[in-house]
């Protein structure tokens, strides 16, 4: 199994969180990589908005306008 930026036990918890009993291997593998592209996509917008604003840092406010654009197209 590919181990990505989030473990598996993490992922695990987040859908045992959202009440499922059992899950397979495979839903973790899946869930990772949705999430870790997800992410990727959020960060680059953010940094992108930071860079447009001045900034070299990415504030909360970036990641959220970044992750509401992404959304969208979700």
């Amino acid at each position: 199994m590919n181990e990505g930026e989030i473990s598996n036990a993490a992922i695990h918890r987040l859908i045992q969180k959202a009440g499922a009993a059992r899950i397979g291997d495979d839903a973790i593998e899946e869930l990772r990589t949705i999430l870790e592209e997800l992410a990727i996509k959020i960060g680059r917008e953010s940094w992108e908005l930071s860079t447009h604003a001045g900034r070299k840092t990415v504030k909360a406010d970036d990641v959220k306008l970044a992750s509401k654009r992404i959304l969208k197209e979700f």
